[in-house]
């Protein structure tokens, strides 16, 4: 696990973002269309003299010329390589929590064969549940709070409602599904029933209701 986390760490390091990769080779390709540009001028007019130094620069610039063009195929063998390292991490990433989530598995495939009472079968499904809830949290996964909290729509679901004198203020008061949060980010949203206050009755009905008392 920690051969797989430090190479992963390495990668992500080495991987440049696909706007730097873009930037930088753009940068390249107008580097050797200035040298390109310089081969061009260093060719001397008709009658012109000095044949040594032109010689000598135009040798210069075919290494630049050349250096440039190799330094242009190794970053784009690396931009590649480093795509194919992101990809393969994509693919890859759930590889250890899937490994941890195979031993719950084995567990319920052991209580489904298991020959026993109701009670064994309950006791045994209650060991798999806090196994599982301690992977959870191993991974960074937390319940979302939920009864007796103040309803907040950006954590919990509302799929049932009912007026309660004993309420000052929208309150969960059951957890239908539970939601759950990965570190900071919210994985799902808490299925939940809430209690409001009563609704205040309105002057006309209040009317109605004295003169029909009346």
């Amino acid at each position: 696990m920690a051969d797989d986390a430090r190479d992963a760490g390495d990668t992500s390091e080495v991987a440049l973002d696909l706007d730097e990769q873009t930037d930088l080779e753009a940068a390249m390709r107008e580097a050797m269309a200035a040298v390109e540009g310089a081969a061009e001028s260093s060719r001397p007019e008709a009658g012109a003299t000095g044949g040594d130094e032109v010689t000598q620069l135009r040798r210069e610039i075919a290494d630049l010329r050349d250096r440039s063009t190799r330094t242009l195929a190794d970053f784009d063998n690396f931009r590649k390589r480093s795509e194919r390292e992101r990809q393969e991490l994509r693919r890859y990433a759930l590889l250890e929590p899937l490994r941890e989530l195979l031993t719950v598995a084995d567990n319920l495939d052991l209580a489904l064969s298991a020959q026993g009472s109701a009670d064994d079968l309950k006791r045994g499904v209650e060991l798999i549940h806090r196994q599982m809830q301690e992977l959870l949290r191993r991974f960074g996964v937390t319940e979302v709070a939920a009864v007796g909290q103040p309803f907040d729509p950006t954590l919990h679901e509302a799929v049932s409602r009912e007026e309660s004198p004993e309420v000052a203020a929208p309150t969960v008061v059951a957890e239908l599904r539970r939601g759950y949060r990965l570190h900071d980010r919210l994985l799902r949203p808490a299925m939940v029933k809430v209690a409001v206050p009563p609704e205040a009755a309105s002057p006309a009905a209040a009317g109605g209701e004295e003169g029909a008392a009346l």
